[in-house]
């Protein structure tokens, strides 16, 4: 595995040295903070990654990434967490079948009962053919919220529940007002 020297300057040194002292950020960050204190190479002696293992309880693997992101794309890079790119091909439900899971959704549900569940919808989706399968959780996610693209939220779906109506119950002030009569109920 190649390695990359680690050379802070001053104020890069003085930058992370107040990052760590606060202890206000990401564990993440600070760690990588502490492992380029640490692996600084320049006015102190650097230390060995074996040794950064053991003061911070880390891999050599992330102390050879911290190390070549530090070299290859600055100081930020290095301490900053990298998201993880998104995974389109990881995506089962898009464009035409998600529009008719979310019309399907809309419509009544299967005789017998009262609401859509989503073992009802993704049986659905593969009885009609536009999925081989289909796990819940993944109509959970077109079923029950829009994505951020969506106008307005269009697709939002209203999720209510049956309820009974409401009888006329007394009012918290301890009287009831049924009908025209005011009855105390405490003495």
């Amino acid at each position: 595995m190649e390695k990359y020297l680690v050379t802070l300057v001053p104020e890069e040194r003085a930058a992370l040295e107040q990052l760590v002292s606060t202890g206000r950020s990401a564990s993440r960050k600070l760690t990588h903070a502490r492992i380029l204190l640490l692996a600084d190479g320049l006015r102190w002696e650097g230390h060995s990654d074996d040794e950064i293992v053991t003061a911070l309880g880390t891999s050599l693997r992330t102390i050879a990434r911290v190390r070549k992101r530090f070299v290859i794309e600055g100081l930020e890079a290095a301490i900053d967490h990298k998201p993880q790119p998104t995974r389109p091909d990881k995506i089962k439900i898009k464009g035409d079948v998600e529009q008719k899971l979310v019309q399907l959704a809309c419509t009544d549900p299967p005789r017998g009962r009262c609401h859509w569940t989503l073992q009802l919808l993704a049986d659905e989706m593969v009885v009609l053919g536009l999925v081989d399968s289909i796990s819940t959780e993944t109509v959970r996610g077109p079923a029950v919220s829009p994505r951020k693209e969506d106008p307005a939220g269009a697709r939002q779906l209203e999720h209510t529940r049956r309820s009974k109506p409401l009888r006329d119950l007394p009012p918290r002030g301890g009287t009831s007002n049924l009908g025209q009569d005011r009855v105390s109920l405490h003495p």
